[in-house]
């Protein structure tokens, strides 16, 4: 799960606490993302960046790897490759700690690399698809990442969907990345 951002947009509300840990209807992000995750998936990592301590503290006593990228955030794509010794050949399911949805998400489940996606009615970075916050990759994509500062739009997504292996998974429900205060505030109200 990713959880390291510094959360710019969202300051000052992220001066002093981590955007994973913010909430909606007094849940932690974080905590929905786990919640999300933990049916569909053996194993679950956070990578942390931003106020790291805080979600570690907030994670202890936990069934959840914390990863730990300092000195600095690594992205996307170099969270997954700084993890490849702990996913150690799984393929993996991503999430966005600040993703809030309506409803669950339809299962991803391969083979191929999917994006989770919403219908934008205009063009955006896959066609008229807007990545709605979860992805799945096979191991195959994984191990091929590095631990160095990196996003997986320009590292993998990009070239897969110019090619035809890049597969958009229908998301009908209501999606919010709560990165912004007013987006935050629209999740809150739901």
């Amino acid at each position: 799960m990713l959880a390291a951002g510094r959360g710019e947009r969202l300051r000052p509300l992220t001066d002093d606490t981590p955007k994973a840990l913010l909430t909606v209807a007094g849940v932690p992000l974080l905590d929905r993302a786990i919640a999300r995750l933990t049916p569909l998936v053996h194993a679950v990592a956070v990578n942390a960046h931003w106020l790291h301590e805080q979600i570690e503290a907030h994670l202890a006593g936990c069934d959840v790897h914390v990863s730990v990228e300092q000195p600095e955030a690594l992205g996307t794509a170099g969270a997954l490759g700084a993890l490849r010794e702990w996913i150690a050949g799984r393929d993996v399911l991503v999430t966005n700690c600040d993703a809030w949805y309506s409803e669950p998400p339809p299962p991803l489940t391969g083979p191929g690399m999917q994006l989770l996606a919403v219908d934008n009615g205009a063009p955006a970075d896959f066609g008229n698809w807007l990545y709605a916050g979860t992805s799945y990759l096979p191991w195959s994509v994984v191990e091929t990442l590095e631990p160095t500062p990196s996003g997986l739009y320009e590292v993998c997504w990009r070239e897969a969907w110019a090619g035809n292996k890049l597969e958009m998974v229908p998301f009908t429900g209501r999606f919010i990345d709560c990165g912004t205060p007013a987006d935050l505030e629209a999740a809150r109200a739901v």
